[in-house]
């Protein structure tokens, strides 16, 4: 997909938050995107939707003559588990 203006040129990193849906598949949210959602029916489809769902998003911004959110660069993911037999 061509970039609509030079803010847009360069290539940016969102994280991504791949959850399973109840039905199967994958439901993805870009924490540092307010409404940015996508899913897929499998982790790599998934992918796809995402990477195309942050471009029309930027892209929409863009075309609005918003200033695009920062990148994420770097981020933490981690599980952490709750030992409720206490």
């Amino acid at each position: 997909m061509k970039s609509r203006s030079a803010k847009s040129s360069s290539v940016r990193n969102y994280l991504a938050v791949f959850e399973p849906a109840e039905e199967g598949g994958f439901v993805v949210h870009f924490p540092g995107l307010p409404g940015c959602h996508t899913q897929g029916e499998n982790f790599e489809e998934a992918k796809v939707h995402a990477s195309e769902a942050v471009e029309l998003y930027l892209l929409a911004m863009c075309d609005l003559g918003e200033e695009l959110p920062a990148p994420t660069y770097q981020s933490i993911v981690v599980n952490i588990s709750a030992d409720l037999r206490k």
